[in-house]
């Protein structure tokens, strides 16, 4: 036997706040039953008091009771007066009780029922007590002629005359308290259903399972997830797109537009149409977006998944490095080849010496960059990147140098300035400046590495045609480039590796008529955690160069400031 599924939370709401209505009509209800019975029994009580006082007051009854027949005089004054009054009875009696009028003629004459001991020690009384006619409300006040009670007079209405005149109150209450109860019962249920729409038809239950559900989810996914609601404001974000976007806490509630997220970014977040998988870049991070528009019979917001997308990138560039490095050992071991073709040659040819010189010659050729390099980069990492760059370039028709000024020892670098964001920075620098200044007469490529005081200098120099005054801020876009499509990010992820370093990249008109880019990044002891891997860097973001830097002949710059927009030059 299947149990039955618990009422709705609306249907929960619905019967409970039909039982309250009821309660409050019902209650006021009573409560002006009973206010109305009270004004009425009040009202009953003034009536017959001033009758009575007034007839008291009358000289002709005080004359009347001294006659010898007064109830002649005294019975047709006193049905007038019932009559003109509207109460049920008029009793004029003696001192003693005895009745000198009455509404029913055959009890004149007879005792009075009920109290008259207060009247006769001359106080006018009221009560509540049940004669020849019923229960009534009566008073019973005295007749003084010179000092003397001579008479009394009472005058009542009966109970089921006031309850006559509640009646119809009591109709027009109950029609109000009708009518407010079918107001309230409807009004109760339109609310109710429109409460049962929203909530699914779910109970209290369900809805506390689905809200903690909600919250475990929202903090367990990685990616990722953001909800803008029809005014372009914030309306959830949990904890991976707080840490993808850069916000906190703070950010709810706020509109999209005031969080300083690259413009971009909040277009296709503000998109009305659906967008998929399309990569952005933030300060820290690649981030691939999917969104869609919340419409329930009108535009209600937008949902956004984040993906984080800077490993990835980063593991395909290092991918590209390899291939190039691949690519350029391959082309060193086939150089090797027909070099050694060569001295075998002139070996065979019996030129032994000219074979010598040549392979001497060949020898030396090849030494001087390598130990120029390890010798003033120890850096094994660095050291590396710069002689499979030497490779590349040599068979590109291009020539890299290392400025004589270069000076990195082994173990200067902190661990917290992260090996993979060197080799983007200083990589991409020299694949934008190879692409640059290929084809062009001279073609050289000058490389400065440096540790200055607290921070790593790292300057790229070309030979190429340079970059326009005006494009100067645009190179660091994602998707700027004088290459042709699909290229535009090498620049952008320069930018965005030195900004997770908290340091400052520089773009200027180079001495030999290309482009400069000097990077610094600080190497202080105070940490930022990386973006990616939870390690640090270290701390404030355009340190002067120190004096080793001043004294080296490609430190020359011009006042262009750090670069924090999107952009590249033709990069790689």
């Amino acid at each position: 036997m299947q149990l039955p599924r618990p009422r709705s939370l609306a249907g929960q709401l619905f019967a409970m706040q039909v039982v309250l209505v009821a309660a409050v009509v019902a209650g006021c209800a009573l409560f002006a039953y009973f206010t109305d019975r009270a004004q009425a029994e009040e009202t009953a009580e003034r009536q017959v008091t001033a009758t009575a006082r007034a007839m008291a007051d009358s000289p002709s009854v005080r004359e009347a009771i001294r006659s010898r027949d007064p109830s002649a005089t005294l019975q047709p004054y006193a049905e007038h007066v019932r009559v003109d009054t509207g109460v049920d009875f008029v009793t004029i009696m003696k001192p003693d009780g005895t009745r000198l009028t009455h509404p029913n003629p055959e009890l004149i004459g007879l005792p009075f029922i009920g109290t008259t001991g207060p009247a006769l020690l001359g106080r006018t009384f009221t009560e509540t007590y049940t004669g020849t006619l019923g229960p009534s409300t009566r008073v019973v006040t005295p007749v003084k002629d010179d000092g003397r009670i001579t008479g009394l007079i009472s005058v009542g209405i009966t109970v089921d005359r006031i309850s006559s005149q509640l009646e119809g109150q009591v109709k027009i209450l109950a029609l109000a308290a009708g009518g407010a109860l079918v107001l309230g019962g409807v009004g109760t249920y339109i609310i109710n259903a429109r409460l049962r729409r929203h909530t699914h038809g779910m109970n209290a239950g369900e809805l506390s399972r689905m809200h903690d559900y909600h919250e475990a989810a929202l903090h367990a996914v990685r990616e990722g997830l953001l909800m803008l609601d029809g005014r372009r404001r914030i309306a959830l974000i949990n904890d991976g797109g707080q840490e993808l976007l850069g916000l906190d806490d703070s950010a709810v509630g706020r509109n999209i537009d005031e969080l300083g997220l690259p413009a971009p970014l909040v277009g296709a977040l503000l998109a009305s149409e659906p967008r998929v998988d399309e990569v952005h870049m933030t300060a820290d991070r690649i981030v691939v977006v999917s969104t869609r528009p919340v419409i329930g019979g009108e535009r209600r917001g937008t949902v956004a998944t984040l993906r984080d997308h800077t490993e990835l990138q980063a593991l395909s560039g290092e991918l590209d490095s390899e291939r190039g490095f691949t690519h350029a050992l391959r082309s060193q071991a086939h150089e090797a080849a027909n070099r050694l073709h060569t001295v075998v040659s002139l070996i065979e040819m019996g030129r032994v010496e000219e074979a010598v010189e040549f392979a001497t010659a060949e020898l030396e050729l090849a030494q001087v960059l390598t130990d120029r390099v390890v010798g003033a980069v120890a850096e094994p990492v660095l050291a590396a990147l710069l002689l499979g760059k030497a490779a590349q370039a040599n068979e590109r028709g291009v020539e890299l140098v290392l400025a004589e000024d270069s000076r990195i020892d082994d173990g200067v670098l902190p661990p917290s300035l992260a090996a993979r964001d060197l080799v983007t920075v200083l990589g991409n620098l020299i694949d934008n400046a190879m692409d640059a200044a290929q084809g062009t007469d001279g073609a050289r490529v000058t490389v400065t590495a440096l540790v200055g005081d607290r921070e790593l200098l790292l300057r790229v120099r070309d030979t190429g045609p340079g970059v326009a005054p005006g494009d100067m801020e645009e190179v660091f876009r994602r998707g700027w480039s004088t290459r042709g499509a699909e290229r535009g990010l090498g620049l952008a992820l320069v930018r965005q590796a030195v900004h997770r370093a908290r340091g400052t990249v520089e773009l200027t008109p180079g001495r030999d008529g290309g482009a400069e880019f000097t990077v610094r990044l600080p190497l202080g002891t105070a940490a930022v955690p990386d973006a990616r891997t939870g390690t640090g860097t270290g701390t404030g973001p355009g340190v002067a160069a120190g004096p080793g830097v001043a004294a080296g002949p490609d430190t020359a710059k011009s006042p262009v400031g750090a670069t924090t927009d999107d952009g590249e030059r033709g990069g790689s």
